[in-house]
């Protein structure tokens, strides 16, 4: 029997008349669990479960026809719809049972975030509540763990996956990563986008995997694999959309020595990014800590912000002078600067050109000594 661990978001209270709850994240990172909880609490049998894997519920959603979807959707209090990425055009479907039935809860889970922004978001504008689920979030992992100190070193060499954190066994845990590297984090891309060459793919994620914290140059990265600057482009934009990369631009207002054409790239789940590079080595042995702590540290907070729905846009800040501050959050105009340092006797001071230009920022080193409150959203400003 699985262990189940309680998630933050509560589907119950995301619920909206006249709207889809679209809920998307990674595979397997337990959207039909989430929704499966929530079902098996209500006191109501009254629920149409459908799956974008049923070759009938794509053909019926696909076919716009209004008569048949609403004679489908008619007498239920629920419908829960899971894949929806696998239903072609299946948005518009859903917009025929909102309209037509206006008293009836519908949820969606998808695991294609390209899938489901052009085949749900479209038709669905107005009538539809996204809610992002990651890999398992520190704060919910919290209870269960009485020496998160102690853990965190845990986190950035096998991750969050939930099948991860609730296995002790580390040969385990390799196998459900490796299998996640190499069957399910592509499924997205090579099922709904057509792609030339997989290979690639994989070289370039590999490239990436090696870069995390660093500054990513995509002409660089096509020199290396050997094929042209769009190509590269638009498969780091499908491994964004498929939940395995998230892409940080650089921040500027009023500097000319400031870098912003240029991104940095993390990984969803450091596990992830340690299984494509078949290196699950304790901290103590690697020489990535830095970058792992970087990654790990900015998906948690990306985590705590969008499950309290404090949204804010995450930068890093960089000048030709090498001057550099890992991650700066902007919330309505106002700056926080963080600073990442894994050891925590390191030094971290303000670059001075950061400081002139942005007087009214905060700056902060995030290190072992100050991290839970970091990833849990408390304020750590000096």
């Amino acid at each position: 029997m699985s262990i189940w661990i309680p998630r933050t978001i509560d589907v119950g209270a995301r619920v909206k008349p006249h709207r889809a709850t679209v809920i998307y994240g990674p595979r397997r990172v337990g959207k039909t669990s989430l929704v499966d909880r929530w079902l098996s609490g209500l006191d109501t049998d009254a629920v149409l479960r459908a799956s974008g894997d049923d070759v009938w519920v794509r053909t019926l959603l696909s076919s716009q026809d209004a008569r048949r979807i609403q004679r489908w959707a008619q007498g239920y209090d629920i419908l829960f719809l899971d894949e929806a990425q696998r239903v072609p055009q299946g948005g518009w479907g859903l917009k025929i049972i909102i309209d037509s039935c206006p008293d009836l809860v519908v949820v969606v889970t998808g695991s294609a975030s390209f899938a489901l922004a052009g085949q749900v978001s479209e038709p669905l504008t107005g009538r539809q509540t996204p809610v992002a689920l990651f890999p398992l979030s520190v704060s919910e992992v919290s209870p269960y763990d009485d020496e998160l100190d102690r853990s965190v070193e845990d986190f950035l060499v096998f991750g969050m996956y939930p099948e991860v954190r609730t296995t002790t066994s580390d040969s385990e845990r390799r196998d459900i990563l490796s299998e996640l590297a190499s069957s399910y984090l592509f499924k997205d891309i090579l099922e709904l986008e057509t792609v030339k060459h997989p290979k690639v793919l994989v070289d370039l994620l590999t490239l990436v995997a090696l870069q995390i914290g660093s500054l990513v140059s995509v002409n660089e990265l096509a020199s290396t694999l050997g094929v042209d600057a769009k190509t590269v482009a638009r498969y780091l934009d499908l491994l964004e959309k498929s939940f395995v990369l998230v892409n940080v631009r650089g921040f500027s207002r009023n500097l000319r020595e400031e870098v912003t054409r240029t991104s940095k790239y993390y990984f969803y789940d450091t596990g992830v990014r340690n299984a494509i590079l078949q290196n699950f080595s304790p901290v103590g042995r690697r020489a990535d800590v830095g970058a792992l702590w970087e990654n790990f540290l900015v998906m948690e907070r990306i985590k705590t912000r969008s499950y309290a729905r404090r949204e804010a846009r995450s930068h890093f800040w960089r000048t030709w002078q090498q001057e550099e501050i890992d991650l700066i959050e902007s919330v309505d105009g106002s700056l926080s600067a963080f600073e990442f340092k894994w050891n925590a006797k390191a030094r971290a001071r303000c670059p001075r050109r950061f400081a002139d230009a942005y007087p009214d920022a905060t700056f902060t080193a995030v290190s072992r000594d100050n991290w839970l409150e970091f990833v849990r959203g408390e304020d750590i400003s000096m």
